[in-house]
């Protein structure tokens, strides 16, 4: 496990998110570092041969406004001398750096002017370059390639008499070219530098990036079925802070549906034990009297009835769990439309039939709601019938019903012992008593179960209001009409037995 865990952690150093942000970024720097250099040079080479045009331009029209003009030494025309113009040029001029001045008369080196010490070789007086700018006649403007380098020029010729005369202005590009080349080597070593340095911050900044992600991995390897608690700190509104809420979100999901099944496990755990707890008891007494059972007639009846009476509580308790059981089922309800005042006033004429207690009809809903007549008389005939449980004679028991926001109310009041605030919510679950009650229900503690089931069968719900020593109010709400998911079914025959 050690070592693959270090191979996983060296493969996640070379192969990881991190390394390849970062050498993507790396390559994209570089790539625009080439870009960059090269246009930088080739923008230093244009400004140069502009700054060599410019320059040679300059010289030319200096030339010939002399050669126009008079000689500022004697205020006379130059006439036919073409040396004089070329001595007074050369006096009054300084020459630029790389810059030099030739003339030529006859096709012969006459004078120079420039910052050399010595003419390169390319220049001097037996070069073929100056023997072809004596022989021009006409202007001309160029480049020469030479052992010294470039060299960029402007030929003038000027002819006065029988005198020939060259002037050249020009450059030698050599020494220009490599201070070009020195500025992009410092600028590709600082460059280089700066990218170096911006790596490594890139690489903290993609660690501090990804740190949720690495976060969010460690959270899934922690997560186990006993442990869903764990969540995500979100920080910012970006993309990775989107994704933390989506993770975080669906470990609530998860934690949600872990936490309903374990309690659907444990609810049906529960439910097993107390159904065999409930069905254990009958058996066991069925068993020990019919184990003793003697030839005496009168023990044989008496055994019989009770082993009768036990069979009837079995089978009312396995139809309760049956009922319980199809409550989920989509065929649970077959609806019809019900006058709720007919309903009440047929549902207090059977619960006048249950036990000897002063009953009232509190209030007769006017109306129509669309339910199951079967399923909603059996929740209020169990609300009823708990009440005469929890009531003595003369205590008073009251039904009603009513029309409140769209909704029916049907309720069953009594002036009994009451329920504890703590077992409110209980009651309801299966198999549960309230623990204040002094009588011994007859039922397993399904009758308030199936009344909820009903209830939520209809869309509605059960509402209880209670105090110890004033008594209970059960009241079942539910909707006039029934949700889009409760449908029409024809009755079965397990309907009505």
């Amino acid at each position: 496990m050690t070592n693959t865990n270090q191979n996983l952690g060296w493969r996640m150093l070379f192969f990881g998110v991190r390394t390849r942000i970062l050498l993507w970024y790396v390559v994209l720097m570089m790539f625009c570092l080439v870009i960059s250099i090269l246009s930088i040079r080739q923008v230093l080479l244009v400004r140069l041969e502009k700054r060599f045009e410019k320059s040679l331009v300059q010289e030319e029209k200096e030339f010939i406004r002399l050669v126009k003009g008079r000689n500022p030494y004697t205020g006379q025309p130059f006439g036919n001398e073409v040396a004089t113009m070329f001595d007074v040029f050369l006096s009054r001029n300084f020459t630029e750096e790389d810059e030099f001045l030739i003339t030529l008369l006859n096709g012969k080196f006459y004078k120079s002017k420039s910052n050399y010490t010595v003419l390169p070789d390319s220049l001097n007086s037996n070069s073929d370059l100056v023997k072809l700018w004596g022989q021009l006649t006409e202007r001309q403007q160029g480049e020469k390639v030479t052992s010294d380098g470039t060299i960029v020029y402007l030929a003038q010729p000027i002819v006065r008499g029988k005198t020939h005369g060259v002037f050249v202005v020009g450059f030698t590009t050599a020494d220009e070219y490599r201070k070009i080349d020195e500025v992009i080597f410092v600028t590709i070593q600082v460059t280089i530098l700066v990218i170096a340095v911006a790596s490594v911050l890139a690489w903290v900044v993609a660690g501090r990036v990804l740190s949720p992600l690495r976060l969010l991995t460690e959270t899934a390897h922690a997560i186990t079925e006993s442990d869903l608690t764990r969540r995500i700190p979100v920080r910012g509104k970006d993309e990775i802070a989107e994704l933390t809420i989506t993770f975080n979100e669906m470990l609530d999901r998860l934690q949600a549906a872990f936490s309903s099944q374990q309690a659907a496990f444990s609810s049906q755990r529960d439910f097993i034990n107390d159904a065999g707890h409930e069905l254990r008891t009958p058996i066991t007494i069925i068993r020990g009297h019919l184990e003793l059972l003697g030839d005496d007639p009168q023990e044989r009846r008496e055994t019989i009835e009770l082993v009768t009476d036990e069979l009837d509580r079995m089978s009312r308790f396995v139809d309760d769990l049956l009922l319980l059981a199809k409550a989920e089922q989509p065929n649970f309800l077959y609806l019809e439309t019900l006058e709720i005042g007919n309903l009440t006033e047929e549902l207090y004429a059977k619960a006048r039939a249950l036990a000897e207690r002063d009953w009232h009809l509190e209030n007769n809903g006017t109306g129509r709601i669309v339910a199951d007549r079967q399923r909603l008389t059996q929740a209020m005939m169990n609300l009823a019938q708990n009440a005469t449980q929890h009531t003595k004679t003369g205590d008073m028991i009251a039904l009603g019903s009513a029309l409140v926001g769209g909704n029916a109310h049907f309720w069953v009041r009594d002036t009994g012992e009451g329920i504890a605030f703590a077992d409110q919510q209980r009651i309801f679950e299966r198999f549960v008593r309230a623990t204040n009650s002094c009588r011994r229900s007859e039922g397993a503690g399904l009758g308030l179960a199936i009344v909820r089931a009903i209830a939520q069968a209809h869309g509605g719900r059960v509402e209880l209001l209670s105090r110890l020593g004033s008594g209970s109010t059960f009241t079942i709400v539910i909707p006039l009409d029934p949700p889009q998911e409760v449908l029409f079914h024809e009755p079965d025959s397990d309907r009505r037995r």
